[in-house]
């Protein structure tokens, strides 16, 4: 029996029976799912959304990219970090080592060794210092030299102090005021030209302190203040040749022990002597540039001297003075000027360049004058020659440093042209290879003809030649001519280095004529300081001449004294009477030293250039008017 149902239906409870196995089976094909059983799916509960959220919480949040606002742009900041770190790490691996590398002292690398040139140009120097009269300071450096001479020039009643001062001129005790000023003249020259190598070197201020002590000496000859003059004193001490009374030639003293007379010689005709008075004056001047009142008195009283020389000469009588060593006989056998023409040329040019008056250069390019000088005169050989005798060469080099350099152009031109092509023949003469001099069989050019002193000879000719090849390199030009020839710059300098080598040892004796420099030099140098002893003893006129006899050495080494040099056969005789080969002169250490600086290459790698281009030209005023400046804008 069946309950009732009353909210209708059957209480009947299915359980789907056959039919339901029949239908799996026929769902089988289909659905592997449908294999479970209706039980299980009775059985199972699955959970919606909500009720999964009761269970497992809120879903994770994913995690957001961090950002780094940098102004100008925005980055993550993980980028950041390892970019930060990346930098540490650069720095850890290569600054660490770099700072440590650095904090570790380093011993400061020496210079360049000098070469043998800048080794003999120190010592030629000291040759000065060992000639000096006068006071000496005590920084002079010369052990076995004193004061002397403190007495000089008092019977030159118009020089307030006396002549004292300034240099003797050779072994003997003379000081001869005509060579002396060629001396400074050519020191100055080098110092203006070669500033630079004389500072690498260390010898900037004591060359410039060697020419002062000339110079000073030099503004003391003349009344050096005033604008007009009408004496200069051209030596003091004196001696005539085979002289038996004593002077400085007769007795053989050192300067500290002289007793005898010594006269202070006065002319008032001096057209060459004053005139190369101004020339060593204005170069100087230049030289001391950087000393605005020091400069200022050289050049004055090189254009009061100059005056002086040139007042009595006419450009169209070349016999209108006699030359300041005429009928001398204290100076002629000695110092003999031969003409005065040429130092008129070489005071002017110096004097246009310490004080850019155009009148001097008007009247060193005067045709009247260079004829006169005969200064294109090119068939008479020995005015090729620069020397203490003839200034044309030199001049000639200085006319065409200011065509080369600055080429004025009209109206100087004819005769600045004129002066170079000289000068560029007087360097073709220089070398072997065109035959105008001799040449010893070991390689010395004979300027001289085989004379004695040619070493004095060579070194002021061969400073030429190697200034005037920096002077091309200078203006970038190659070489020049020499007829159909085209001769380099570098067989100048080769020419000049050649007689500097023999002078220092390359020669066949194999023996330096620099005392004091190499293994074997001269030692027995005419020379009356450096043959006595500095021994208490006061040696009387003749008591000396024991110490010249001597065949003993020296007992004072008189170091950088360049010796007269060799005779034409390459022959050298050691000895104290053979003055013509062992007697050095102010004049002869004056071109050495000048060769020596121009072609020694000690200081080029630290970018020293050949020579100093504007120094020389610092008084020439502009050669062309100045731009003018433009009109005002104009205004309504």
């Amino acid at each position: 029996m069946y309950s009732a149902n009353h909210w209708g239906g059957s209480f009947e409870i299915a359980t789907d029976g056959a039919a339901s196995e029949d239908d799996d089976s026929r769902n089988t094909d289909l659905d592997p799912g449908a294999l479970q059983s209706s039980a299980a799916r009775l059985h199972r509960h699955e959970l919606d959304e909500t009720q999964l959220g009761w269970l497992l919480g809120p879903p994770a949040a994913k995690k957001k990219n961090r950002h780094v606002d940098l102004g100008c742009v925005v980055v993550k900041r993980k980028v950041l970090v390892w970019a930060f770190w990346a930098l540490v790490a650069g720095f850890v691996v290569v600054g660490v080592p770099v700072i440590v590398s650095r904090s570790i002292p380093r011993k400061i690398p020496r210079p360049p060794p000098p070469d043998q040139y800048a080794e003999a140009l120190h010592k030629a120097l000291l040759f000065f210092n060992a000639q000096k009269s006068g006071r000496l300071p005590r920084s002079n450096g010369i052990r076995w030299r004193g004061n002397s001479g403190l007495k000089d020039g008092s019977d030159a009643k118009d020089v307030k102090g006396g002549l004292v001062g300034g240099y003797y001129d050779a072994g003997d005790n003379i000081k001869f005021h005509f060579p002396m000023a060629f001396s400074m003249t050519l020191l100055s020259w080098s110092v203006i030209e070669y500033s630079a190598k004389y500072k690498a070197v260390g010898e900037y201020d004591h060359v410039r302190e060697l020419i002062k002590w000339g110079t000073d000496y030099l503004l003391r000859t003349f009344n050096s203040s005033a604008s007009t003059i009408d004496h200069v004193y051209a030596q003091v001490g004196a001696a005539t040749i085979k002289s038996k009374t004593p002077d400085d030639h007769y007795c053989w003293n050192r300067p500290e022990d002289m007793a005898y007379p010594r006269p202070s010689l006065s002319v008032s005709t001096a057209p060459d002597l004053g005139a190369e008075i101004a020339a060593a004056l204005a170069a100087a001047s230049i030289a001391f540039r950087d000393d605005a009142a020091y400069s200022k008195k050289l050049a004055h009283g090189a254009a009061t001297v100059y005056e002086f020389a040139t007042r009595g000469s006419s450009s169209n009588n070349n016999n209108n003075q006699a030359t300041y060593s005429r009928h001398r006989p204290e100076i002629e056998p000695f110092y003999n000027s031969t003409s005065y023409w040429d130092e008129h040329v070489w005071g002017a040019a110096w004097l246009y360049y310490a004080t850019g008056n155009s009148s001097y250069i008007s009247a060193a390019t005067g045709p009247a004058l260079a004829k006169n000088a005969m200064a294109f005169d090119n068939g008479i050989l020995d005015l090729s020659v620069f020397s203490w005798d003839n200034k044309l060469p030199g001049a000639g080099m200085l006319l065409s440093r200011l065509r080369m350099f600055l080429n004025p152009g009209y109206p100087y031109e004819a005769s600045l042209s004129g002066y170079h092509r000289a000068a560029e023949l007087d360097m073709c003469k220089c070398l072997r290879r065109f035959a105008a001099f001799n040449f010893t069989r070991g390689g010395l050019a004979l300027f001289n003809h085989g004379r004695g002193q040619p070493l004095q000879y060579v070194v002021a000719n061969s400073f030429l030649a190697a200034l005037y090849a920096d002077y091309l390199d200078a203006v970038n030009v190659p070489g020049w001519n020499c007829g159909p020839n085209f001769i380099a710059t570098d067989d100048l300098r080769a020419f000049a280095k050649s007689q500097l080598d023999y002078i220092l040892g390359d020669n066949p004796r194999k023996m330096s004529y620099v005392v004091g420099y190499g293994q074997r030099y001269p030692r027995h140098v005419h020379h009356r300081g450096a043959s006595t002893p500095r021994n208490g003893v006061r040696y009387s006129c003749t008591g000396g001449y024991t110490w010249r006899d001597s065949k003993k050495a020296d007992p004072n080494v008189i170091t950088g004294a360049m010796v007269g040099g060799p005779d034409r056969r390459d022959r050298f005789n050691d000895s104290r009477m053979a003055f013509g080969q062992t007697e050095p002169t102010l004049v002869g250490n004056a071109g050495l030293v000048a060769a020596l600086v121009a072609v020694t290459s000690s200081g080029r790698a630290a970018g020293i250039g050949v020579v100093d281009r504007n120094s020389m030209f610092s008084a020439v005023p502009p050669l062309f008017p100045a731009t003018p400046p433009p009109p005002p804008a104009w205004k309504p």
